[in-house]
């Protein structure tokens, strides 16, 4: 390969970032590590696999690919710190300079006023061999990609503890999630033992097993990001103490593109903990991804899927704006992409141990995300499904959320974060309560549940139908309104659990 034979890599380009400052160019002694993602040669094998063949067999497919990767670094003086071809990953590492000359780019520090990032600002340039190989480039910018999915609750408040509200959906007092590992994603913050230990005492539980995982240097660092400390606490304490007998494993890894993906593509590759449900709490608008990482992002998710794991995703707590105001909907990333189980969030009234009415979430400054994907179209199992127009100029296209369950912090869940206990809200809670019941199925199965939506979407009478609210902020004409069969605040609906544990226990195809 020579320098001639570069070509621009237009799935790379990204502006610079709005709100921040360019204080330097990078140190060219810098030490940069850089995740690059393989296209996928795999496609048309069925959905739901096993972890160990899928390594396998990429291992020969990406034999090549693997080889011109290898080249490249050879002839830039980068090292080769890692090659999974299973996760379709291998990563470089080397100074700055030689990462700036191998990928024709120029890195800056840039801070916006409470965190100090790195930028790559504009596209990339690959040598025309890698091309037809590589799906994308990422870690050289390491401006945050997500923010997570969670709402506290502005006044005083007691909430329900997280087992109560599983309980009143219903669901199976005869599974435990035993024999399920359920991975938590997290890209910050952190958790005490002593946190989770009061919590759980207080839910009348057992303490589960809880691991923490490293992905890319991120650990377990509780404090170094409050606002994420509480993310942390409610994932696994909602994921716990609706699935008792699981174990969790959480992926801590750092807020960047290469982070998000490799701590999904981390999970799904375990051999050791061997997750079979993901919860990802995090997320942010389609409009602020790279089209690389969205590739990268959805690929992983895809790999997820053929690996036999549910993942599911919040979609988002800022309405159907998802928190921009250019006068248009927007739905968040990674919720929408067609490999994910997009959550919705409703607001919920109970009696007697019971829900007695359940509407939208919606304050009107914040509720549940949802709507028309900018991104992708409508996937093959929403096909037979109406899905109404984009407020955005009435495009077709993947419809967010698929299912929903209560989110609302002024009916939110007491949790424990620094001995203390809070009310919280937020999408953020119905992925892991979702993973919890689908690992209470997958041992009532005896064998994971995997990507069920095609088989939701055509028995969406094993939900609850949500037909009361909308999404659209205050004073704001855009969003979407509740109905049935489907909606773009609430999806399907919202746990059964007198019709949908059985249904998905014995019948999934």
């Amino acid at each position: 390969m020579t320098k001639r034979d570069y070509l621009a890599f237009p799935a790379s380009y990204r502006g610079a970032p709005v709100g921040a400052t360019a204080i330097g160019d990078v140190d060219p002694n810098e030490t940069i590590e850089v995740s690059i993602y393989l296209k996928p040669r795999d496609r048309d094998l069925p959905v739901g696999g096993d972890r160990a063949a899928l390594a396998a067999q990429r291992a020969e497919l990406h034999r090549d690919d693997v080889r011109l990767i290898k080249e490249f670094a050879t002839e830039h003086d980068l090292s080769v710190i890692a090659i999974e071809p299973g996760r379709r990953l291998v990563r470089l590492s080397g100074p700055a300079s030689r990462v700036e000359a191998a990928f024709r780019t120029r890195l800056t520090h840039y801070h916006d006023g409470s965190l100090r990032f790195r930028v790559a600002s504009g596209v990339l340039s690959l040598p025309a061999e890698l091309h037809p190989v590589v799906e994308s480039v990422l870690g050289l910018d390491t401006r945050p990609v997500a923010a997570p999915r969670i709402v506290p609750l502005a006044a005083a408040g007691t909430g329900y503890l997280p087992n109560q509200i599983g309980q009143l959906y219903g669901f199976p007092g005869n599974a435990d999630g035993s024999g399920e590992c359920i991975g938590i994603i997290e890209l910050g913050g952190g958790f005490w033992n002593s946190d989770v230990k009061a919590a759980f005492q207080a839910m009348g539980l057992a303490v589960p097993s809880v691991t923490a995982i490293s992905v890319d240097g991120a650990t377990n660092s509780p404090f170094s990001n409050p606002g994420a400390d509480g993310e942390v606490a409610l994932d696994i304490q909602v994921a716990g103490g609706n699935a008792p007998g699981a174990s969790i494993a959480v992926y801590f890894a750092p807020n960047t593109d290469a982070g998000f993906a490799d701590a999904i593509s981390a999970a799904v590759a375990d051999m050791t903990h061997r997750p079979n449900i993901l919860s990802i709490s995090w997320g942010a608008p389609e409009a602020d991804w790279s089209a690389q990482a969205v590739a990268s992002m959805t690929s992983v998710l895809e790999d997820a899927a053929r690996a036999g794991l549910s993942v599911f995703v919040a979609a988002g707590d800022s309405l159907a704006t998802d928190g921009i105001n250019d006068g248009r909907a927007h739905v968040d990333f990674p919720a929408s992409s067609p490999w994910a189980i997009g959550c919705g969030g409703t607001t919920i009234t109970s009696a007697n141990g019971a829900i007695t009415h359940e509407v939208v979430w919606n304050n009107g400054t914040s509720g549940t995300g949802g709507g028309i994907s900018d991104l992708f179209p409508v996937p093959a199992f929403q096909a037979a499904t109406t899905l109404p127009p984009s407020v955005n100029g009435g495009r077709s296209g993947r419809g967010v959320p698929d299912v929903a369950a209560d989110a609302a912090p002024a009916s939110g869940y007491q949790i424990v974060v620094f001995g203390l206990s809070s009310v919280v809200g937020g999408t953020s809670a119905v992925a892991p309560l979702w993973a919890a019941l689908i690992a209470r199925i997958n041992q009532q199965r005896g064998e994971p549940a995997g990507f069920f939506l095609p088989y939701l979407y055509q028995h969406g009478t094993l939900l609850r139908e949500i037909t009361v609210g909308n999404n659209r902020p205050n004073g704001s004409s855009i969003g979407y309104d509740a109905g049935a069969p489907w909606n773009a605040c609430t999806g399907l609906g919202v746990p059964d659990g007198a019709k949908l544990p059985p249904a998905l226990a014995s019948e999934l195809a």
